[in-house]
């Protein structure tokens, strides 16, 4: 019998697989996601990511095993299969093409009608981008993170630039493809109000090149830089009420699922209100509709707004 760590350094196990009800082309689909384990991302320098600590060299014979597995969830209700290598789908050294092939074929067979896959930038090529629209509709997510170059580069170690994205997802508009932009509420080093601030003007200045938009609560994961700066009490979580004032500020369609939400290492306000606001952000993303959000109400929502004048107070400075 394999050990908790055994399996997850199994390269035949995938990581994770469940089914949800998620916002396709403006529309509730019933969907399927799975983690697959591999090698992990080549670049693996982002300042809140740990996935590689999930990461197993995985062939393709056994990505094909992984992805035989998370399918016998499926069910004919299912119409959108979304696939996640806590990396890039697109790069070979990660996921073989032999695999990356196959399981298109399969899932086409299947009568999938979309799939999402996740990918830098770098590895968005009219090859793959035209490999993956020959079987079924595509959609490729990115990890923009920011459209400031500057904050994405020296807080977030993303590698790579706002253009960088541009002529990616410019390419696969071109092919005919769907593009999201994945957007990080609160990287290090910002306050709350500057990480709100930036998330809204992020959404904006990326909405032209984006289908969708996908906010990301910044949660501290193990053995990350953010990690180091929480257990010195030099970093929070973005707090929920946040992430209502950027979903309620941004251009949609904007999808948000609070991970880790009243968690000490995810979003949270005080642990109150918490399961309330994190409900109303996982209905919004089934309808677009923020007006429930005006009815609700913590005294905690005067702390934080609080913390926020403090902060600009402090010249900028965090406070934790």
């Amino acid at each position: 019998m394999m050990t908790r760590s055994e399996e997850r350094r199994d390269p035949r196990r995938p990581v994770s697989i469940w089914r949800s009800q998620d916002l396709v082309d403006g529309r509730p689909a019933q969907a399927l996601t799975m983690i697959l384990r591999t090698v992990g991302c080549r670049w693996n320098r982002c300042t809140m990511c740990g996935y590689a600590g999930e990461g197993a060299p995985a062939s393709a014979e056994d990505l094909i095993v992984q992805f035989e597995s998370a399918m016998e969830k499926c069910s004919p209700e299912v119409t959108v299969v979304k696939i996640y290598t806590s990396g890039s789908f697109l790069d070979s050294e990660e996921m073989p093409a032999a695999a990356r092939i196959e399981i298109l074929r399969r899932l086409e067979n299947a009568g999938i009608k979309k799939l999402i896959i996740e990918t830098r930038p770098e590895y968005v090529n009219p090859g793959a981008v035209e490999e993956c629209l020959s079987h079924l509709q595509t959609e490729f997510a990115m990890g923009l993170e920011s459209a400031n170059d500057l904050k994405r580069e020296h807080l977030i170690r993303k590698g790579f630039l706002f253009q960088d994205f541009v002529l990616a997802s410019e390419m696969v508009h071109g092919l005919g493809g769907g593009v999201k932009a994945y957007l990080l509420l609160k990287p290090p080093f910002l306050t709350e109000g500057q990480a709100l601030r930036d998330a809204i003007s992020s959404a904006r200045t990326a909405r032209p090149y984006a289908d969708i938009i996908s906010l990301n609560l910044c949660n501290v994961q193990r053995n990350t830089m953010v990690e180091r700066m929480w257990e010195r009490g030099e970093y929070r979580p973005p707090w929920l009420w946040s992430a209502l004032e950027v979903i309620k500020n941004s251009p949609g369609p904007i999808i948000c699922d609070p991970v880790g939400a009243g968690t000490r290492r995810g979003p949270h306000n005080c642990g109150q209100c918490d399961a309330a606001l994190a409900e109303a952000i996982r209905k919004h993303d089934l309808t677009q509709d923020t007006r429930p959000f005006d009815d609700l109400h913590c005294q905690c929502k005067e702390a934080w707004q609080k913390l926020m004048e403090l902060e600009e107070q402090s010249f900028g400075t965090p406070l934790c």
